[in-house]
Parts: structure tokens; C-alpha cells; sequence
């Protein structure tokens, strides 16, 4: 039976937002309406004819409302095939009505989660009946069309008013789709929830997907998951690409270590800041990230932990570059960068990130805590003869954060808030230090008195050794290497200070 006559109805939701035209279509096309508590109250109040679910069943709602459809006379209407003659045969024994149409709403779960509401409300939010309905109509899409979201009351509505209330079974099986992937994101959000202890147990489940141009190479497909809208605000430009929004996760995390502080400019580009400085004004500051390292900002992507005024995008303006991210804009600023129609413009809203980091590896994923360590002068430990003076400690903490952001093997090299350069991704410590000094000096940066950040031990003491006659004067380390005191000899030697974190922050 591939299209089918509605002629009778189920509707029991949560919100009633969106619903009036669709009870007033069911009452034009003479179907019948059965409905339970708020739901049919609001349809009785429209002056609309509808049946007490509790008629059906004989039994009132009860606990509370906990168990209201729970019946064999409501699944009975539901499950049946309409082509088995055994089962029609039983729902005229049972004088069960066949239900052509279930409309259900679920609890606002993960809402009342994210709200900060007590355990007993949160568990009260658990939709039993309502996730049983669903699941029952979209089993049976053959015979019943189910519509699990108001989300979709647009698309149920054009369906039965271009049709008379005729449904086709390609329309039933799209709507049981949508129902699935409605109680499986439901189900994974209870257990995440009551995961909280970390069952070794992986549950994922995006129900906003946007499909991107490509992926990181025109020749493969690239998928986005996630409210993309609830983070940011799009201002302007084109659309973002898949690695666009790999340089904007970068750029996120890394200026997150910089909320609260003065005005801090970074430029990234391939998920590794190439330029980042820390000043009074955020002009300033842009400009001296800039000197970082010019050729790299090309088609870069620029974020700000202030509000950008007109002077700071008036020199972004010279710049090539993909993406501008900051809390906010002033109004001449942002008519100055709306100059390039193509340059993306996001408003970064406050938001929670994930807590954890998920990715691909081999045929499974790995999961990891998010490195939420942040190093803090509180925890160095002074390991050297000589120690950094307050200018250095500053700039130590300031690389450091730099160099947690950055591929490993990395060194950052660091002076008055300003980075001088990175190594970035090198498969030697020693490589890294060494691109990093070469890049500091090809752009004019003097290099005595900088700091160096690295992201792990140093196992020999070559690298303190090559910084030293570099002019670096201050060191910060994780340390943790059975041969740390190589290291520290040579910075005594050498009146060079030291200072290790004890947490290493590689990021591979």
C-alpha cells in the first residue's frame, strides 16, 4: 500500500508552537484528532473536535502525567499492518482505532540540562511515552506517518495539504528517517548525562550537518556537524570551507588562553599562530602580530579578544586574509572590512567547547581529555642559579601559552608580548629551535633578551645551548627528562634562567 487516505490522528506534544495550522488542516479534511492533556486542551480551546486519549483507553493519566499513552489500545492503533488480516481482525476484537498519523513532541531534555536545572527536573524530562511513539509510527511508516519535531511541521504541512491528506509511503519513510535520528540523539543525550563518571563508552550524535564544499582537497567530500550558528554570528563573505573551520578552531582555542587580558592579536595559518602580540591598544597589537611574520598572514586568519575599531581594520583592510574573528565590531570598523565581499566576518559569541577531543585513528577513534591546562606563574618551578626577572616571567607565560597552541615538536620564541616566531611540526626539537631562530632574524627580530617556550623536555642540553648564543636569556620548559640537569648546568654556566612547568602540552 504505497499511498494512503489519513484518517485519524495522534498528537501529543510538549510545544505547541507551530501546531494550530495543522489541527485546523486535520479538522478540513474531516480527520479524527485524539489527543492527551495540554495538547488537547489547546486544541479544544481552538474550537476544534477532539478525542480524550483516556477514551480510548479507559484509564485516566496517571503519576503525575508520567503514564498517560502507554496502552495497548494506542500501540495496538499504531503497530498494526493494515495488510495483515490477522491484526485488523484483532484491532476490531479489541476496538482499538487505527492510527494513520503520529505527531509527537519530546521533552526539552538536553534544554533543561543546559539550563542548570536540578537532577529531579532533568530526570523528569525523560520522555517515555512520547520516544515509544516514535519509535512505534516509524516502525510502521508502511502504514503511519510519524512527525517526531516541531521542526518539521512546515514540511508535514505542505505534505497533507498538497495531497488531501493522501501519504505516500517515499513520504513515510523520509518522516521515519527524521524520527530515528530524532531518538537516537535523544537516547544519546540521556547517556552522556548519566555518563558523567566516563563509562569507556563513545556516544556521538549532531543533528545540524552542513555539507561543505570539500574537504581539506577539492577531491573529497567534507561534512560539518555541530550548531556552527550558536557559536558564531556571520557577518559577512563567503562560505567557510572545511579547512577554514580547522584555522578557526585553532584560532579559538589559542585566543581563549588570552580572554581577560589587554588587547591580543593573533594570525594563524595552517592551525599555528604566525603572528600574536599582547599591547595597550588593539592597533598596536595587530600591527606587532603583523611583524610576526607578514608573508605567512597572506589568506591567514585573524582574531581579536576585543572589540575591533576602525583604525585596527583599517590596516586588516590592506590585508589579504580568510577570516576576521573577534567578540565584536565597531560600526565604522565593520563597514571598512565589509570592503572585501569575500573575506569572512564572524561575531565569536560565549560559548562552552567540548571537553573533550575526538578523532579517527586506524578502524576506531581516540578520545582524549581536552588540555585545559593552562601554565601559570604559581606553577614554575625555579630550577636555575639565576632566575627570570618580572619582564621575563611575563613573556615565559606569554610564549607558553603560544606553545601549547602550536604543532610539536615546537619552540616559541618570545619578547615584550610579541611572538618572534615558531617552530612549528619538525621532527627534532632541535630542527624546530633552529627554523625558529632563522625566522625570527629574517624578519629583523633581536633576539637578546627573548624567551624561548618549548612543548617537552629537553633530553640533552643542545638546544639551551644553541638559544644561549642567540641571545635567549629565559627559558620555560615542562622538564621531566632523566637528564634535565645537562640543561641546568649549562643555563648556571651560562647565566641563563630556567623554569619548568611539569606538564607537557604537545600537540600532534
Amino acid at each position: 500500500m504505497s499511498t494512503k487516505k489519513a484518517q485519524s490522528a495522534l498528537i501529543s506534544v510538549f510545544h505547541k508552537d507551530g501546531l494550530e495550522p495543522i489541527v485546523k488542516k486535520f479538522q478540513e479534511l474531516g480527520i479524527t484528532i485524539y489527543s492527551t492533556g495540554g495538547t488537547e486542551s489547546f486544541i479544544r480551546e481552538l474550537g476544534i473536535d477532539v478525542v480524550p486519549v483516556e477514551e480510548v483507553t479507559s484509564y485516566p493519566s496517571i503519576l503525575g502525567g508520567r503514564v498517560k499513552t502507554l496502552h495497548p489500545k494506542v500501540f495496538g492503533g499504531i503497530l498494526n499492518r493494515q495488510d495483515n488480516e490477522t491484526d485488523v481482525a484483532q484491532l476490531e476484537e479489541y476496538e482499538i482505532p487505527q492510527l494513520d498519523i503520529v505527531i509527537v513532541d519530546l521533552y526539552p531534555f538536553e534544554k533543561t540540562v543546559a539550563s542548570g536545572a536540578s537532577e529531579q527536573d532533568i530526570i523528569e524530562k525523560i520522555d517515555i511515552g512520547g520516544i515509544s511513539l516514535i519509535r512505534a509510527a516509524a516502525k510502521n511508516y508502511k502504514d503511519v506517518l510519524c512527525v517526531s519535531s516541531m521542526e518539521d511541521y512546515g514540511d508535514f504541512l505542505e505534505v497533507i495539504s498538497k495531497n488531501d491528506g493522501n501519504t505516500s509511503l517515499e513520504d513515510r519513510k523520509r518522516f521515519a528517517t527524521k524520527a530515528f535520528n530524532i531518538s537516537s540523539h535523544y537516547d544519546t543525550a540521556i547517556f552522556n548525562y548519566f555518563n558523567r563518571n566516563g563509562m569507556p563508552a563513545l556516544k556521538m550524535s549532531e543533528t545540524k550537518g552542513k555539507v561543505l564544499r570539500y574537504g581539506e582537497n577539492p577531491h573529497q567530500k567534507g561534512f560539518f556537524f555541530g550548531d556552527f550558528d550558536a557559536m558564531f554570528t556571520k557577518l559577512h563573505g563567503k562560505e567557510l570551507s572545511y579547512n577554514n573551520l580547522l584555522d578557526v578552531d585553532a584560532a579559538v582555542n589559542l585566543m581563549n588562553e588570552f580572554k581577560g587580558s589587554a588587547p591580543t592579536f593573533a594570525i594563524l595559518k595552517h592551525n599555528n599562530a604566525c603572528g600574536l602580540a599582547t599591547r595597550d591598544s588593539l592597533h598596536q597589537a595587530y600591527i606587532d602580530a603583523l611583524a610576526g611574520d607578514p608573508v605567512s598572514a597572506f589568506g591567514g586568519i585573524l582574531i581579536s579578544n576585543t572589540e575591533i575599531d576602525k583604525a585596527t581594520a583599517e590596516e586588516i583592510h590592506q590585508l589579504f586574509c580568510e577570516v576576521v574573528i573577534a567578540p565584536s565590531y565597531a560600526e565604522d570598523a565593520l563597514e571598512v572590512l565589509k570592503g572585501k565581499k569575500n573575506r569572512i566576518i564572524l561575531v565569536l559569541k560565549e560559548v562552552d567547547l567540548p571537553e573533550t577531543n575526538v578523532r579517527t585513528c586506524l578502524n576506531g577513534v581516540l578520545v582524549q581529555e581536552k588540555d585545559a591546562k593552562t601554565d601559570e606563574v604559581e606553577d614554575l618551578k625555579y630550577v636555575t642559579e639565576k632566575n627570570p626577572s618580572e619582564k621575563e616571567l611575563e613573556d615565559l607565560i606569554f610564549a607558553s601559552k603560544i606553545c601549547k597552541h602550536t604543532k610539536s615538536n615546537t619552540i616559541v620564541l618570545a619578547k615584550n608580548r610579541q611572538l618572534c616566531a615558531s617552530g612549528t611540526g619538525q621532527t627534532s626539537r632541535v630542527d624546530a629551535l633552529n627554523q625558529a631562530i632563522h625566522k625570527a632574524k629574517s624578519f629583523n627580530f633581536d633576539l637578546n633578551g627573548a624567551v624561548m617556550a618549548s612543548d617537552a623536555f629537553f633530553p640533552f642540553p643542545d638546544c639551551v645551548e644553541i638559544s644561549h648564543k642567540n641571545g635567549i636569556s629565559s627559558v620555560i620548559q615542562p622538564g621531566g627528562s632523566i637528564k634535565d640537569q645537562l640543561s641546568i648546568d649549562y643555563c648556571n654556566e651560562n647565566k641563563v634562567a630556567m623554569v619548568m612547568t611539569g606538564t607537557r602540552h604537545f600537540k600532534h
